[in-house]
């Protein structure tokens, strides 16, 4: 069974990755006693094994080619939903320019947004890969007059590096991991304080269910947080795209817009949020595809005005996209033909059957309890304990993980990240290599 893999150099690029940290170099053709390294760092459920969605992709490719609505194995359903969108893209073909999205798509997002919170009324909708493009058009300014974005610790890499490409100052507001990684306004009100001496906090960006922790907000704790963001004058970015991934018992998804809402004129009135959703996480997974929505809530109305403009002249949101964000939203019901197989398959997508962490989201975050012995070994070797420890799995087990360093972590604690968002097949084979490891680790060290 053993193998001769190249060590310390991730397959598939791993270590050019967004938040991936390049293991050190060993030379190549050492045999290792397993027959492929199993990447388990990223967020990525098709990379994972996931298999895509049959509906889903039967869709996209009957609008991609309509002569397969001449194919006889295609179910009726599929063929249906296929007919209608084609006949809403621009020219009846996903190859034409669509500068300001499919209307029949956006009423779908709003119906789905109005049905999840009780018929709340509906804001302002764009779709697309909104995240980036409402901070841009946010983040200005220099030294004291800088845009500040109050972000949560741990934080996954790719928005912190996007903060610093567009110009922004991160304000770091630690979870409490001892409080199963709850956000407490405390915590909030101290990072405020520090930022001010040095730029000017503007945005309060959450994430719900947690990435990487898996924590779940409560209806209190929004609620908290509104009050705060209300107090501070704060804009509420809201990053919810694992909202349908929720399987720990007794817990609930609940929207910030929703909440805000449900608290009356005094907070629905006058707090700007920004709620985030997309095809890319959740049960889709569909990472390739970069589309999701944005609803805009409370935006002043000059300002309201600059981003539809902006949205409209400089976003030309990808066809194939809002195809799938269409079905995210509205999907297979029973009684249709596809229901039986999409219900089957969302269930076996879920994280969580064999591994439970957290209470939502693809992601487990499992912190390292390292003997001192391992401390002063990193020390020696003049790395962080994590990385080596992360670096020592991957050669030894064939286990790429991401560190907890690139997520941010308290001083003196540290990290690991797995993505639960894949096969149970692939997660037990990757639990009992790091189970080997972690004995073998520490016994040596103890």
């Amino acid at each position: 069974s053993e193998v001769q893999v190249p060590l310390g150099v991730p397959c598939n690029g791993l270590a050019s990755r967004p938040g991936c940290v390049p293991f050190p170099l060993r030379p190549y053709g050492v045999k290792k006693p397993y027959k492929e390294v199993i990447d388990i760092c990223w967020g990525d459920a098709h990379s994972g094994g996931t298999k895509p969605l049959t509906f889903v992709r039967q869709v996209i490719a009957v609008c991609i080619y309509p002569e397969l609505l001449q194919e006889t194995t295609i179910a009726p359903d599929v063929k249906e939903r296929a007919r209608r969108l084609l006949r809403e893209c621009p020219g009846g073909s996903v190859g034409k320019y669509c500068v300001c999205g499919i209307p029949f798509v956006q009423d779908g997002v709003c119906e789905f947004i109005s049905k999840r919170d009780g018929g709340v009324p509906i804001s302002p909708l764009h779709t697309g890969s909104p995240v980036q493009f409402v901070l841009k058009l946010l983040v200005h300014g220099k030294g004291l007059a800088q845009t500040g974005v109050l972000t949560p610790i741990p934080c996954y890499p790719t928005f912190v590096m996007g903060l610093t490409e567009l110009g922004a100052a991160m304000v770091p507001y630690y979870l409490c991991e001892d409080d199963g990684w709850c956000l407490h306004v405390e915590e909030l009100r101290r990072a405020l304080a520090t930022s001010r001496s040095h730029c000017n906090p503007r945005i309060l960006y959450v994430i719900n269910p947690g990435n990487p922790t898996g924590h779940v907000q409560s209806r209190e704790s929004i609620e908290e947080v509104i009050r705060f963001a209300a107090e501070e004058e704060l804009f509420i970015f809201a990053d919810e795209v694992y909202q349908d991934m929720m399987y720990a018992e007794g817990s609930q998804f609940v929207s910030y817009k929703k909440v805000l809402f449900e608290m009356g004129p005094q907070y629905s009135n006058t707090v700007e949020l920004a709620s985030f959703h997309s095809v890319s996480k959740g049960i889709m997974g569909e990472c390739g595809l970069r589309c999701g929505y944005v609803e805009l809530v409370n935006l002043d109305p000059s300002v309201k005005q600059s981003v539809t403009s902006a949205f409209n002249t400089e976003r030309n949101t990808a066809v194939i996209g809002q195809i799938a964000l269409n079905i995210m939203v509205d999907p297979p019901k029973p009684g249709d033909p596809s229901y039986p197989t999409f219900s089957q398959e969302t269930v076996e997508a879920l994280p969580g059957t064999s591994f439970q962490a957290g209470s939502g989201g693809i992601y487990a975050y499992l912190r390292l309890d390292l003997p001192q012995k391992a401390l002063l070994q990193a020390k020696e070797e003049g790395t962080d304990p994590d990385l080596m420890y992360c670096s020592r799995l991957l050669e030894e087990e064939g286990v790429c993980l991401v560190v907890g360093k690139e997520h941010g972590q308290q001083e003196g604690t540290y990290h690991i990240r797995i993505c639960i968002g894949t096969t149970s097949t692939r997660l037990k084979e990757v639990l009992r290599r790091l189970k080997s490891f972690h004995l073998r680790f520490l016994n040596e060290f103890s």
